[in-house]
């Protein structure tokens, strides 16, 4: 077996035998390779996270340069004495860095062995006395090219999904290094080495998780007596079940954050989900009820009262974020505005605000004929002047949404030529302001309809945590 890091190491504190009066902290190993670690150990985020984290937790760093996950790798870390102490240290916690090295040339044919070598490694922590949690980081995207023989590549498109699965099957924890990072050229200090910068911002996220109160045992679908396919979803659990008819998902966290909050897909359902992923690692529940194509009507509220019923009564929070991709938005405002209390805040991502914008085509946008057509349909509109004529839009609805006292994000490509932002956000915006509502716009200048959401999630996860109450300072 072997094991080789992205981004582990994880303190400045050599190994040695339990001492006397430390007994009482709680003991965290970080193992892997010296990817993260700085040019100093000063500067790597292990010996930040020691100082974020305090004197309540003893942070010590068994990591080996060079060394590789997988057995078949020129150094695996299975093989190095680094991996023999940090199983002598009875870990409470365990992080694990891996994959930079697997990715090199001299590497690549291990890679298919990479997953068994992680669920190895993983396993021999997990089956230890002290029971630790185990938090596996995905590798961060290097800052340029393909360095010392890494391959940016090969990360993204081989390791990261080995070490996902590895996730699913071995229950442990994941720390999405890969997205957080991602488009923070600050973060490096060359295309290899983390800056003091990257380094404080990883210490930063793991501390959040590692502090993160959690609700033990909670079983959402036991709760919700329902029952479906399980798979995968980006290393986490995923219940696939019938609701009315309709398809439902909900996908588990490793951990129930306290007060149980959970993030609603309204539509498109695993498009972009690097916003979902990261508030899993934060214990949100990611749920979806399929009501396309009924843009929000009457139906499609009462299915998702119902819906919303089921998850509160199998001990839910009272009040759920909300997510909305383009015709989502559609979805998500004229459900809130039913439930204004329900709702702990929006976050709508080139959303669809005005029918007559889209599907209708009547201004800048191109339209779509058949879905014109459904929208008429579903909303019981019988000529192109009732259609003209509705108010049923969250625009113009937006002073009843912002009475709702919630906050609101809205992530808009300034050049989107299918929902123009001009039609939509940007009249939302302003109506919602007016009204005394509290709404922040994102805008991606020279970005079209795609890509939805943004590389790195970081502002997005920050205003749902912050709604929720969650959100570290």
């Amino acid at each position: 077996m072997s094991f080789r890091g992205v981004s582990a190491l994880l303190c400045v504190t050599a190994f040695a035998a339990i001492a006397p009066g430390q007994t009482d902290r709680i003991r965290v190993a970080c193992i892997g390779d010296e990817f993260a670690a700085g040019r100093t150990p000063r500067d790597g985020y292990p010996a930040m996270l020691q100082k974020v984290l305090g004197k309540k937790y003893d942070i010590r760093t068994f990591t080996k340069a060079g060394t590789t996950l997988s057995a078949q790798g020129d150094r695996p870390y299975a093989q190095q004495a680094e991996y023999k102490r940090a199983l002598e240290y009875l870990p409470q916690i365990v992080i694990v860095g891996t994959g930079m090295n697997d990715s090199k040339a001299r590497n690549r044919a291990g890679i298919p062995g990479l997953g068994a070598g992680c669920a190895t490694l993983v396993r021999s922590f997990q089956t230890l006395r002290s029971r630790p949690r185990v938090l596996l980081l995905l590798p961060s995207p290097l800052s340029a090219g393909d360095p010392a023989g890494v391959s940016h590549a090969v990360i993204r498109d081989q390791v990261v999904p080995a070490l996902r699965s590895t996730a699913f099957t071995s229950g442990c924890e994941i720390v999405n290094l890969y997205n957080h990072m991602i488009d923070r050229p600050a973060y490096f200090s060359d295309s290899t080495r983390v800056s003091p910068e990257g380094s404080h911002a990883v210490a930063l996220l793991l501390r959040d998780i590692v502090k993160t109160a959690a609700d033990a045992d909670f079983n959402l679908p036991a709760r919700a007596d329902v029952s479906g396919d399980t798979t995968g979803h980006h290393g986490y659990a995923c219940l696939r079940f019938n609701f009315e008819g309709r398809e439902a998902r909900i996908v588990r966290p490793k951990r129930t954050a306290r007060g149980r909050p959970w993030l609603w897909r309204a539509r498109f359902w695993g498009h972009e989900p690097q916003t979902e992923i990261a508030l899993l690692e934060r214990g949100f529940h990611i749920v979806y009820c399929d009501v396309a194509e009924l843009f929000g009507n009457d139906q499609a509220v009462g299915i998702w009262n119902r819906f919303y019923a089921l998850m509160v009564q199998a001990g839910m929070s009272e009040q759920a974020a909300l997510e909305g991709f383009s015709r989502g938005g559609l979805y998500v405002y004229r459900w809130a505005v039913a439930n204004p209390r329900r709702v702990l805040c929006i976050y709508a991502d080139a959303p669809v605000l005005d029918f007559k914008s889209w599907p209708g085509g009547k201004g800048k946008g191109h339209g779509n004929p058949e879905e014109w057509t459904r929208f008429k349909q579903d909303f019981g509109l019988a000529s192109e002047e009732e259609a003209m004529a509705f108010r049923g839009n969250p625009i113009d609805m937006a002073p009843q949404i912002a009475a709702g006292g919630y906050p609101m994000l809205h992530v808009c490509g300034d050049a989107d030529e299918t929902v123009p932002v001009e039609e939509n956000t940007n009249i939302f915006e302003r109506r919602v302001l007016d009204s005394g509502g509290s709404i922040t716009v994102i805008h991606k200048p020279g970005v079209g309809h795609h890509p939805h959401s943004l590389a790195n999630p970081q502002p997005i996860v920050e205003f749902i945590l912050r709604a929720a109450h969650l959100l570290h300072q």
